[in-house]
């Protein structure tokens, strides 16, 4: 099994769940334990992976300042795909800055070899959203103080889940973004976020995400299907997704996106560069298919960036 002291990473109080890193708060409900218990099927399938890399000869990863756990995307993801967790920086093959926090400072990493993520350090929503604006040339932000009707109050701490809708115009809360509410109902009633898994600014696959209209802000889905990227996306917008995603110095991670039902526009309301997943609420075999996809994207990026560094040292 995997040897690190995962369980570490939460402190347990008054039934609730914190995540040190982020400060999350989840409280011990039976939706949660529901969630948890669902999830272990697919980590022993992801444990065999990680067992049949450990004893191969894949490229070795060092992460820093953090050791991704179980639940994180990129740990199935790199297992998938051959690769192992290097013992040490000396060892690897590839670095990958792993930091759950929402802003972070440029680590120090070995010289010569590819690194993932190391010059993202903001994921905050306030940066997201000025991202986006220079990008997409529209704005997802509200200033609360001038603008008159419903808008989305929600904290800038990656992984906080605890958006709400608010009446405008109002006081600027503390630590909060204000943004447009965006109309993103199916015909049956349900909400539907656009998962676009993003790998060197490419997005292989798209997730549709769907939960109930009560439930929107939470981190938890009804449905979840998986989609091609063009049967999703026009050629212009994973155009301007990827180069959001470059502008976010952002090299692996996941792009939560919504499309507005009244104007058919895009909008990237949150970034996440240590996603977790599959998604829950997902069928096993899809879980695997989607691992699997990503994890040969994963592979072939870190061989474009280490082709790169081979070059620019001979």
């Amino acid at each position: 099994m995997h040897s690190a002291l995962w369980w570490r990473d939460f402190e347990f109080q008054d039934g609730v769940v914190t995540v040190k890193k982020t400060g999350a708060r989840l409280p011990i409900e039976p939706g949660l334990i529901g969630e948890v218990l669902a999830w272990f099927p697919f980590y022993f399938v992801a444990e065999g992976w990680r067992l049949k890399a450990a004893a191969g000869t894949g490229p070795r990863i060092w992460f820093t300042p953090d050791r991704p756990r179980p639940w994180y995307l990129i740990w199935s993801v790199l297992h998938a795909a051959g690769a192992r967790i290097a013992r040490s920086p000396e060892e690897a093959d590839a670095v990958f800055v792993f930091d759950d926090s929402t802003t972070c400072s440029a680590m120090p990493v070995p010289p010569g070899v590819p690194v993932v993520n190391r010059d993202c350090q903001s994921i905050a929503k306030s940066h997201v959203a000025r991202v986006f604006e220079q990008c997409f040339g529209y704005a997802l932000a509200v200033d609360p103080e001038s603008w008159t009707g419903p808008m989305v109050e929600k904290s800038e701490i990656n992984g906080a889940h605890d958006g709400r809708i608010v009446q405008g115009p109002c006081p600027a809360k503390p630590g909060h973004v204000y943004q447009r509410v965006i109309d993103n109902r199916t015909e049956n009633g349900l909400v539907e976020d656009l998962r676009c898994p993003t790998i060197g600014g490419k997005i292989p696959l798209v997730m549709y995400k769907r939960r109930r209209v009560e439930t929107r802000f939470c981190n938890s889905n009804d449905e979840v299907e998986i989609a091609a990227t063009g049967d999703v996306l026009s050629r212009q917008e994973v155009e301007q997704l990827g180069e959001f995603a470059r502008a976010m110095k952002l090299d692996w991670g996941g792009l939560d996106v919504l499309r507005d039902r009244s104007d058919g526009r895009l909008y990237v309301v949150d970034v996440n560069k240590t996603d977790m997943g599959p998604p829950i609420a997902m069928a096993l075999n899809d879980k695997i298919t989607v691992t699997r996809s990503l994890a040969e994207a994963f592979l072939e990026h870190l061989q474009a960036n280490t082709a790169t560094q081979n070059a620019k040292a001979s």
